[in-house]
């Protein structure tokens, strides 16, 4: 990086801040050419290019004559999971594949952080579980991997799994033959089965072998899913 491009991102991360702050709110105008050389020690060469990239990313729009105006931030859109978009086998064996790459990683990490009360949690959500009538099967597992996701004290981990919600746990079993259904005792006892390794080894602060246990119970399933 030049000292040249150094420069101008201080004078872009300057201006950002105060965009986020709603010191500049949207309409307001930018500081001038000269204000931003004094404001921050640069030349103009270099408050000319954080402007430019300023534009680019849409946070400001420039008029000849008239200087620059901040521009309204979009607001942030939350990944949502609609039933809708899951129309295909595809979509959900997709959908799987996500489930794996983020919770094995959850699960290591819950196993890292793991304390009592998240213990607690996690034991509760296991034997509810085991216990659930057919028709809370859903609720129950996903409340299981729920427990798991807010054990590893990352609220982003969290507020995936909220915004996914049991939907991520509905959409495979509707794809499921009988052999699969919530009342087919082998498969309730091996799925079971799976999300007590997962829940041992993470109360075991074993990370490792949450790792793996959670990619296995994930793997089995996309096994059930596409044989």
């Amino acid at each position: 990086m030049t000292i040249s491009a150094g420069l101008a991102d201080r004078v872009v991360s300057g201006i950002k801040d105060q965009i986020l702050a709603g010191d500049l709110a949207p309409g307001a105008k930018l500081p001038s050419e000269s204000d931003l050389v004094e404001a921050y020690a640069v030349s103009r060469t270099v408050a000319r290019e954080a402007v430019t990239r300023l534009r680019a990313e849409g946070l400001v729009e420039t008029f000849q004559g008239r200087g620059s105006f901040v521009l309204a931030v979009p607001a942030p859109s939350p990944f949502a999971l609609e039933s809708s978009a899951i129309r295909t086998q595809r979509d959900v064996l997709d959908m799987v594949d996500f489930r794996l790459g983020v919770e094995t990683e959850a699960a290591a990490l819950a196993a890292a952080h793991i304390d009592e009360d998240m213990s607690r949690s996690i034991e509760e959500a296991r034997r509810a579980l085991a216990t659930a009538h057919p028709d809370a099967a859903v609720e129950a597992d996903f409340a299981f991997h729920r427990a798991i996701a807010a054990a590893t004290r990352n609220r982003f981990y969290l507020d995936l799994m909220d915004s996914l919600g049991p939907m991520m746990i509905m959409m495979p079993r509707t794809r499921l033959g009988g052999a699969h259904s919530h009342s087919d005792a082998l498969h309730i006892d091996r799925v079971q089965r799976e999300h007590d390794n997962i829940a041992a080894a993470v109360l075991a602060g074993d990370s490792e072998t949450a790792r793996a246990a959670m990619r296995v119970h994930l793997g089995s399933t996309r096994r059930r899913l596409h044989p």
